[in-house]
């Protein structure tokens, strides 16, 4: 027999009572009556620093206080086992798996783990067998945990609804993008949703101290002296990633060597060299890229130019599209400073050609100049608010019939063969009066939708509206 294969079910005789073991899967003969591999798990000292600190309970979970302080939901619904299916997205390192595990622990559930890059339907279904057979001979919950679950296709998720929604399995994600992009909706509706944060920097240096002094999983077996400075260094240059920390404290910890009284110093050096850089936490289609470009429109919108120029570096140190930066310099000009200065709307075009035409690296040049002079251009949204209130009366139907007299000769001539006198029809060209405006109705009722500013050269397009506006009116 091949182990976690299902054997092949006899023809039973009339009477005769089934022989359970010859028809349940083979793992649940042999585990049904043993301790969950989750909860049973003591780490090894050949296991990295970091999977050998992996928090067992929700008071050693670092950071994540906004879900998880106590009273907050997430940690009542843990603590009284109410909870049917989540959704943890956010920044690798967050804690994300950890904290599946440790709600598996909590409530005393099996835990099952696969991961979206790897598995397969059928694994998932042997999964959710295997819980079905927990569930009805034992009466246990099984948590199955997908790591990366938006690598799931469709029909991998969609495999996982009917088992959700009969309590056969209790369904916890995890994935580095939006679920509400990347994750089915029928999933995504049937989930809590719950947004990891990096960690804070002194929780990162709270637990790479616990990791000093644990002598049982860390490493509080060596005689290690650390700098203050070097501990700070890791937590901050982790970026929030406490796996990040772990590992660049463990490398630093095992490559030292020891000095004469045996003990092992870290110092700022020594931690410089072992986390190398900080690496700028930016996915190419998920939060990171979304949220920073965000960051970037904003700030010009509230004429910062230094925020702007940190976001621009930002996103050009780690590799974004500087033509999708360009972009969407061209309708920040227009949107943002719009009438105020017209000139920004030049600018940001030329700033698009300049880099299609030189290139990069130097196509950062135009860039930065285009984003200071836009952050510090006044500021205008009146063209396109306009527009947005027009766009509103046309899509709630209110729709006008073009007046006779701006109409097409064509259509002038029909307009006349049903009765349309010529008085209604004439129209009275613009470039013939004074100063090439004659008062005349151009939309029914007079609506009015561009509100003019008084920021920059749009004080001007002001003054010269109101007095149009009080000729049409007289």
């Amino acid at each position: 027999m091949v182990e976690g294969k299902y054997r092949i079910s006899p023809v039973l005789k009339a009477g005769a009572a089934p022989d359970v073991g010859r028809w349940l899967p083979a793992l649940a003969v042999s585990d049904l009556f043993s301790t969950p591999a989750a909860l049973s798990h003591k780490p090894s000292l050949a296991e990295p620093l970091a999977a050998r600190m992996r928090p067992r309970t929700l008071a050693e979970v670092a950071g994540q206080q906004h879900i998880l302080a106590p009273g907050k939901l997430l940690r009542r619904a843990i603590e009284s086992d109410r909870f049917t299916s989540l959704i943890f997205y956010g920044p690798p390192g967050t804690g994300k798996t950890t904290l599946a595990s440790v709600i598996a622990r909590t409530t005393g559930s099996r835990f099952e783990s696969i991961n979206g890059v790897e598995s397969n339907v059928a694994e998932i279904r042997a999964k959710i067998d295997q819980a079905r057979t927990w569930r009805d001979l034992r009466g246990e919950t099984t948590i199955l945990f997908i790591d990366e679950i938006h690598r799931f296709n469709k029909a991998q998720q969609d495999v996982l609804l009917p088992h959700i929604e009969r309590g056969i399995v209790r369904f916890i994600g995890a994935t580095t993008h939006n679920p509400y992009f990347h994750v089915n909706s029928p999933l995504v509706s049937r989930s809590q949703i719950f947004q990891l944060e990096p960690v804070p920097v002194e929780d990162v240096i709270g637990v790479l101290e616990r990791a000093l002094a644990d002598e049982e999983s860390g490493l509080g077996g060596m005689k290690i002296e650390v700098e203050p400075e070097a501990l700070r260094h890791l937590a901050e240059k982790s970026d929030g990633d406490v796996r990040k920390a772990l590992t660049a404290l463990e490398l630093a910890a095992l490559t030292t060597p020891p000095g004469e009284d045996g003990a092992v110093r870290l110092t700022l050096g020594i931690a410089e060299e072992s986390i190398q850089r900080k690496a700028v936490v930016y996915d190419a289609d998920g939060d990171a890229h979304y949220d920073t470009i965000s960051a970037f429109i904003k700030s010009i919108r509230g004429s910062d130019p230094d925020a702007a120029l940190y976001w621009l570096a930002k996103m050009l140190h780690a590799g974004e599209d500087p033509r999708f930066i360009s972009r969407r310099l061209v309708i920040a000009a227009s949107e943002d400073i719009g009438l105020a200065d017209s000139g920004a709307l030049r600018i940001a075009l030329d700033a698009h050609h300049a880099l299609e035409f030189v290139g990069m690296p130097e196509g950062r040049i135009p860039l930065a100049h285009a984003t200071v002079y836009l952050a510090t251009a006044p500021k205008s949204n009146s063209a396109y608010a306009a527009l947005g209130s027009a766009m509103a009366d046309v899509e709630n139907g209110r729709t006008l019939a073009v007046p006779p007299h701006l109409r097409t000769a064509t259509r002038k001539k029909l307009a006349a063969a049903s009765g349309a006198s010529e008085e209604s029809m004439r129209y009275l060209y613009a470039h013939d009066f004074e100063g090439a405006y004659v008062p005349q109705a151009y939309l029914p009722e007079g609506r009015i939708y561009y509100r003019p500013g008084d920021q920059g050269l749009e004080k001007r397009i002001k003054e010269r509206l109101d007095f149009w506006r009080s000729q049409a009116a007289t």
